[in-house]
């Protein structure tokens, strides 16, 4: 039995996501309620909001989904697991849920055609139990996929992006706490340095120093995919940053 308790909390979601690949809502009815306490909260963003516990979320969501694409299919390409700053343990699952678009979804039309939704889910763990889901799916990647965008173009490039990479975002093992501890001084420290402009001069971001020359950045829909420093400022910062000059944002 491990003692880790990240992989504890990996090994607790990993037959719900199972069940979810093989049989949708059906699935995750079927496993979910089980590891989740009794009164766990599931929290998406509009028009979901607060759904209650595991069965208010597949009944009101995922079933939702599921009526809509009855082909559904959970696949994740990231699962990683950690410690908040307050001793919480998280399950963080990426990936995105897909199916043929069938019947209207949230008033969105069918397209008849395959459809893609990314999502990212977390999930916190107590006592071998969830207690709580915070998750965010990418809605406006449905509308855009049915011809029904309400605002204007995406700045950047509108696609389904790709797993890690290295390959490696599905980690089943017990993590090892060194290199966690440095990859997330590292984002902790970008986002830090981000925060800085623009009250302090562009260069305070030091955007070449945290980040990758060739990385790519996947926004959501509306947003969309830039690469490298100059793609990310000229098709994503700038135009935010012009919105929202005074925005905040961070990890302590």
């Amino acid at each position: 039995m491990t003692t880790d308790p990240t992989a504890s909390a990996k090994a607790l979601v990993e037959p719900v996501r199972r069940a979810m690949y093989d049989d949708g809502a059906t699935g995750a009815l079927a496993t979910l309620p089980s590891v989740s306490a009794p009164d766990a909260v599931f929290q998406l963003a509009f028009p979901f909001e607060t759904l209650g516990g595991a069965t208010d979320f597949v009944g009101g969501a995922l079933a939702v989904l599921e009526t809509a694409w009855p082909d559904l299919e959970r696949r994740d390409y990231i699962v990683m697991a950690g410690e908040d700053p307050d001793g919480a343990v998280w399950v963080g699952c990426g990936g995105y849920y897909t199916g043929t678009f069938a019947r209207p979804f949230l008033g969105i039309p069918p397209t008849g055609h395959h459809s893609a939704m990314r999502y990212h889910e977390f999930y916190r763990v107590e006592d071998d139990r969830i207690v709580e889901m915070q998750a965010l799916w990418d809605i406006p990647e449905v509308m855009m996929q049915a011809g029904v965008w309400p605002m204007g173009p995406s700045l950047g490039r509108s696609w389904s992006p790709p797993a890690p990479a290295t390959q490696d975002g599905l980690r089943p093992l017990e993590r090892d706490q060194g290199w966690s501890d440095r990859s997330k001084d590292h984002v902790v420290g970008m986002l830090g340095d981000m925060g800085r402009h623009p009250a302090e001069p562009e260069e305070a971001m030091r955007l070449e120093h945290w980040w990758h020359e060739k990385f790519s950045w996947y926004g959501p829909a509306g947003i969309g995919t830039s690469r490298g420093v100059s793609g990310f400022r000229h098709w994503h910062q700038i135009p935010f940053l012009a919105a929202m000059p005074d925005r905040r944002g961070g990890y302590e």
